[in-house]
């Protein structure tokens, strides 16, 4: 029996998911949907002129196609996990005295709990892309766009999709949203301007999920993890070339003061995504506090390379579309990331590697 309940909020607690409850979930019985409601003054539009106006928008929407992969049938869910691995601790923790007070099966949940919490974040993630991308078919002006905009939605769903069933068989547990990116994900979800929609799902969220899936696909030990975060930085990769070339000829046609404005808010992103997407959660749970958490993560070579992955194609992407104004250029210099604004952007899109075969390990996907 189907059960609706409307939350003022994300839920707070952990999900956690034993093979009976999984058993219970694949039934039709005592099925509960958990919503909450937003409202945003959406203005959409139509366009009726069907021909098509930017040739790079195509052939990004032509690619969406032809590599358009089914998690069913494309990823091999049978891969064994990876042998379970020392308890030296995370990075930075190990010779904390919290952490050596910890048993040996402490550790190992540790690392369990931590893997989920991040993973658990690109699910929420995506399914803000979701609903993001389905709000751009209405509102993008131009007929390129809305092709585009809708196929990344189905794109964005696959992501939802294959993180889910991540989380649920491999995880067994699903954390909840951070804080910090639900707030990101509310202003751009509520905001009646598509362009700052373009601006804050293209470039800004879709940039963060690449540094944190490029950080993912170079460390993780679990091959069947790897397939997956694969297969998403591409159609990733897609999006962020499209937001780039679609957005550099309309935002420098703007007002100043509108721009003005719209610099201000991909700043403003930048810090949320810098300093406050760091979760604490779990190492709260294990002793440490927020504070503790937070210090040793920003000092770890993964947390910096992390942050060095973001801003390398943050920084280039702006300067592009021309967010990186004189006004704003002084506050990026505070935090240190405008020693990036001159390296490739997604404006300069790599054909080659868009275009080369999906694969998976040494296998071709739908070959």
């Amino acid at each position: 029996m189907l059960q609706v309940r409307e939350a003022d909020g994300p839920p707070q607690a952990v999900q956690v998911f034993d093979d009976d409850e999984l058993a219970r979930r694949l039934t039709d019985h005592d099925v509960e949907v958990i919503r909450e409601i937003f409202s945003t003054p959406l203005t959409g539009s139509y366009n009726w002129d069907y021909e098509t106006a930017n040739a790079k928008i195509r052939r990004l929407y032509e690619l969406g196609k032809r590599f358009n992969w089914n998690s069913e049938l494309d990823i091999d869910w049978d891969q064994p996990p990876p042998a379970e691995s020392s308890s030296e601790g995370p990075e930075g923790f190990a010779e904390h005295p919290k952490w050596r007070a910890l048993s040996e099966a402490q550790k190992r949940d540790y690392a369990a709990r931590s893997s989920a919490q991040t993973l658990s974040q690109f699910l929420h993630g995506e399914q803000g892309a979701l609903m993001v991308a389905s709000q751009l078919v209405s509102c993008a002006p131009t007929y390129d766009a809305k092709l585009y905009a809708a196929s990344q939605t189905f794109d964005e769903a696959r992501h939802v999709e294959v993180f889910h069933r991540y989380l649920t068989h491999r995880c067994r547990m699903i954390y909840p949203i951070n804080p910090s990116l639900k707030l990101l994900l509310d202003k751009v979800l509520t905001d009646p301007r598509w362009d700052l929609k373009f601006i804050g799902m293209q470039i800004l969220i879709e940039g963060l999920a690449l540094a944190a899936f490029q950080t993912i696909h170079q460390t993780t030990r679990d091959p069947l993890l790897r397939d997956i975060v694969g297969l998403v930085m591409r159609d990733e990769g897609r999006h962020v070339a499209f937001g780039v070339n679609y957005l550099e000829d309309w935002i420098r046609a703007l007002p100043q003061d509108q721009i003005e404005e719209r610099a201000l808010f991909a700043y403003e992103a930048c810090v949320v995504m810098r300093d406050r997407l760091v979760s604490t959660s779990v190492a709260e749970e294990f002793g440490f506090t927020a504070e503790e958490a937070r210090e040793i993560n920003n000092q770890t070579q993964g947390g910096r390379a992390f942050r060095t992955f973001l801003f390398e194609r943050m920084i280039p992407n702006l300067k592009r579309i021309g967010l990186l104004t004189d006004a704003i250029r002084p506050r990026f210099e505070e935090l240190g990331v405008l020693q990036f604004e001159d390296l490739k952007h997604d404006g300069q899109i790599d054909w080659a590697t868009l275009e080369a075969p999906l694969t998976l390990g040494k296998e071709v996907v739908g070959a």
